[in-house]
């Protein structure tokens, strides 16, 4: 079991190093403890247990690459010294998390590509995506972010159009790069006549980010609390934070965000973002490579699925068994359900689906999602009908929502969720400031 990226669910950022990757189930692991940094110069970058942050002052280190390379560099190694042995990697890239950092060459490549706006480019890819068959044509287009102005008031001010078109074009690059990783990874499967056994999953793990650089959050704070950002590249410069209409974004001395606009197009036709449960901060593509195990090529599934289910997945896959103790301790069942029938033909009878995050929650239940907005009341949508979530249906279905309701307080309870209203009055007797933690209840 190999691990290339960040992990990101640590108990601790630096020792004891009982929740990193090698105390949980890997045999080896590179990357970083933190979810987000510094691409030229990341923070708590490691290799194993041990801190090798001195890698990234080699010439030319940039973090994505360094990704990819790694990722390739274990599929190698595992061939040339354990050919018949099945493998487990798990590459979990920072890109296109902020700061926005990219090459000059791959920024180059959608220079023009976004001048048309986002007002614009949100039909046009809504447009797209029900042209390939991904979306139906009845879910119509969510209205731009209120917070947001139209493109053509954005654009009015010269320097300000420049800087924001910028900003999404280094965004884009990020991903470039990581595609480019992809690429090599898959290179080097087929290369070792590995590609068509492999059974290989792309997928984010949530809608695109809103977010600036954490507001409210001082210099000190990123630096020192957080350890996502470094006062001083690597050369000695100082590093600027927060997003500067008067400093273009992408070089290591930069560190900034492409902002709740741009986010919005990101997610388009959806609503809401990262953090949110609605499908904006949800909804994702998944991608799914088997030539051995999936007669069909390029074809498409509706059927909705999240995370858990990955797990469930590869167990049916691998044909192996999921424990029901390990080493004297009783395992959780699993939460998820194989997604192995879909790979063969769309549709599949499946369990609730539960999600919470920060006081945002939801429940699906077949066609039905029940979605709250914390601290605001659960909302009801048809997701066959509506999946853009613009028609809530909570008033007309109030018998509908006191059943889901009750179904999301059971798992809530059996999962140890603790309840936002809590969390709020313990940190508040505590005398914690609120700006940062409560900045979504508006």
């Amino acid at each position: 079991t190999y691990m290339s990226g960040k992990w990101h669910v640590a108990s601790s950022l630096t020792k004891p190093t009982d929740t990193w990757p090698l105390q949980r189930g890997f045999d080896e692991f590179y990357g970083t403890i933190i979810g987000a940094g510094s691409f030229y110069d990341p923070n708590t970058l490691t290799r194993g247990n041990e801190n090798v942050e001195h890698e990234a002052r080699a010439e030319g280190f940039f973090y994505t690459d360094a990704i990819s390379d790694q990722a390739v560099e274990y599929i190698e190694r595992h061939a040339r010294e354990r050919p018949e042995q099945p493998f487990f990697e798990y590459v979990a890239y920072t890109a296109p998390h902020w700061p926005l950092h990219a090459h000059e060459e791959d920024i180059a490549r959608y220079d023009g590509r976004f001048d048309a706006g986002w007002d614009a480019l949100r039909q046009a890819r809504l447009d797209k995506l029900v042209a390939s068959g991904l979306l139906k044509a009845h879910w119509k287009l969510t209205e731009r972010d209120p917070s947001q102005p139209p493109w053509s008031e954005a654009e009015a001010d010269a320097q300000f159009r420049a800087w924001t078109l910028r900003c999404m074009e280094v965004y884009a690059a990020q991903i470039d790069r990581m595609d480019q990783g992809i690429g090599r990874i898959l290179a080097a499967l087929e290369k070792n006549g590995q590609l068509d056994d492999t059974l290989v999953i792309f997928l984010a793990d949530n809608g695109a980010c809103a977010e600036d650089i954490p507001q409210d959050a001082t210099i000190d704070e990123l630096v020192d609390k957080l350890m996502i950002a470094r006062r001083s590249t690597r050369s000695g410069e100082p590093v600027h934070f927060g997003n500067d209409v008067d400093r273009m974004p992408g070089p290591e001395n930069t560190y900034q965000s492409y902002g709740t606009a741009w986010a919005n197009l990101s997610n388009a036709p959806f609503r809401l973002y990262k953090h949110w449960i609605h499908e904006g901060g949800i909804s994702t593509p998944l991608i799914v490579h088997w030539p051995s195990g999936i007669a069909e090529k390029g074809g498409l599934r509706h059927a909705p699925g999240y995370l858990p289910d990955i797990m469930a997945t590869l167990l049916d896959a691998a044909g192996a068994s999921y424990p029901a103790e390990f080493e004297g301790r009783r395992i959780e069942p699993l939460e998820g359900q194989t997604l192995l029938p879909v790979f063969a033909t769309d549709g599949l009878e499946r369990k609730p689906m539960f999600w919470e995050h920060e006081g945002n929650a939801a429940v699906r239940i077949g066609k039905w999602k029940l979605v709250k907005r914390w601290p605001r009341e659960w909302e009801l949508y048809d997701m066959d009908a509506d999946r853009t979530e613009l028609n809530d249906l909570a008033a007309r279905e109030p018998k509908r929502v006191r059943e889901m309701a009750a179904q999301y307080d059971a798992w809530a309870e059996r999962c140890g969720v603790i309840p936002r209203e809590k969390i709020v009055a313990l940190m508040s007797s505590q005398g914690v400031t609120r700006a940062f933690w409560e900045k979504d209840e508006e």
